[in-house]
This record gives structure tokens, C-alpha cells and sequence, in this order.
């Protein structure tokens, strides 16, 4: 009665008002498992299809080359963190992943370190079935491999700043609460890092190996 005449007691208000709301639980391993998989192969597909038909498209410009590239990157990669983010965090990278089990073994959240193992094994071998998906799509030869050398310090420093640009990134829209902007953030900072650095930004251990 008290309820319907005049609401709920101070004590009933103050009580509720201190319980924190449970997090919601992830979705089931596998289910995750699955969608780093997929990501992580439409992302490869989409970086090495886009350059092999760049490279057709505009074979005496590279310059431009590097602009279709990059732009499709950025467009196909927001995509993909929007479709897979609410299922597995979108990572698609083994270092995201790691960094992840790391944040979160204090606070007892986060990726188990035998969940992001698993979530490395999707993540390289999706990559891999990406590479496979994109020498389909233009009738290439489906095992191919790489003759390009890529040796020297620039090119390591490069990734070394690829890759904590992009850990920096990921992990201050985590911790200020504002992960929703990360497709449009975590694909920002590959486009731009496709042309500050040496390495043109792999930044991304699944993707290398793919590639």
C-alpha cells in the first residue's frame, strides 16, 4: 500500500540506487571464435583484394594505388567492427587480443589468456582464408608466396609505431568509456598510418602472416 500511495521507502531507493548493474555476459566462445574468424578473413580480403585491383586499376601510379588502398581499408574495416564488435570486440588482431587478456587480468575482466589464445589461432588462421578468398576473387593462383623483401630498421619502427598508435587508440576509448567511436577511430588511425609510416601499417601480426 505504502508502495502505491507515495513510491518506494528512502532505505528501498538508497539500496537499489548502490547495487551496480551486472555486466552483461559474453556470448559463448565459439560463437566469438567464429566472428574473429569471419572478421579477421573479410579484413585480409579486403586489403589484399583492394590492392590487387588497385595495382590493375592504376598500374603506372602508385601513389594512387596507395589511395585506393588505404580508403578501402578504412571503409571495409569501420564496417566490420560495427557488424562483429557487439559479438566477439572486433578484434581481429593478435596484439589487441593480447593487450586485452593483459588490461584485463587485474580487474578480473577481459579475455582468459586461454580464450585469447584462441582468439589468435581464429584470428591467423581467418587471415589466411582471406588471402585464399581475395587470389580466388581475381583468379590468381589460391597459394602464393611472398617474394617482396621488406628488410630494414625503418620499416620495423614503422610497425612499432602502427601498432602502439593503434593499442593507444583502442585502449583510451575503452577506459573513457567511449568504445562506440572505435570504428570510426580504429579505421581512421590505419588510413592515416597507410601513409605516415614506412611500413604502410600492417600493424596487425595476422595480417602479416596472411599477406
Amino acid at each position: 500500500a505504502w508502495h502505491r500511495r507515495c513510491g518506494p521507502t528512502p532505505e528501498a531507493t538508497n539500496s537499489r540506487d548502490l547495487r551496480m548493474p551486472e555486466p552483461p555476459s559474453p556470448p559463448p566462445l565459439g560463437r566469438r571464435l567464429l566472428a574473429e574468424f569471419l572478421g579477421t578473413a573479410l579484413l585480409v580480403a579486403v586489403v589484399i583484394g583492394s590492392g590487387i585491383a588497385a595495382q590493375r586499376l592504376s598500374p603506372d601510379d602508385t601513389g594512387l594505388q596507395l589511395l585506393q588502398n588505404s580508403l578501402t581499408t578504412v571503409l571495409g574495416l569501420g564496417v566490420l567492427i560495427v557488424a562483429f564488435g557487439p559479438v566477439s570486440g572486433a578484434h581481429f588482431n593478435p596484439v589487441v587480443s593480447a593487450v586485452d587478456w593483459a588490461l584485463g587480468r587485474r580487474r578480473g575482466r577481459g579475455l582468459r589468456g586461454a580464450d585469447a589464445a584462441a582468439y589468435t589461432l581464429a584470428q591467423i588462421v581467418g587471415g589466411i582464408a582471406g588471402a585464399l578468398l581475395a587470389d580466388a576473387m581475381f583468379d590468381l593462383p589460391l597459394m602464393q608466396i611472398s617474394d617482396q623483401v621488406r628488410p630494414g630498421v625503418g620499416l620495423l619502427i614503422g610497425e612499432v609505431v602502427a601498432t602502439a598508435g593503434l593499442i593507444a587508440v583502442v585502449v583510451a576509448l575503452a577506459r573513457t568509456g567511449r568504445a562506440s567511436l572505435s570504428a570510426a577511430a580504429v579505421a581512421s588511425w590505419i588510413g592515416a598510418a597507410y601513409w605516415f609510416t614506412s611500413s604502410t601499417s600492417f600493424a596487425n601480426p595476422a595480417v602479416t602472416v596472411s599477406r
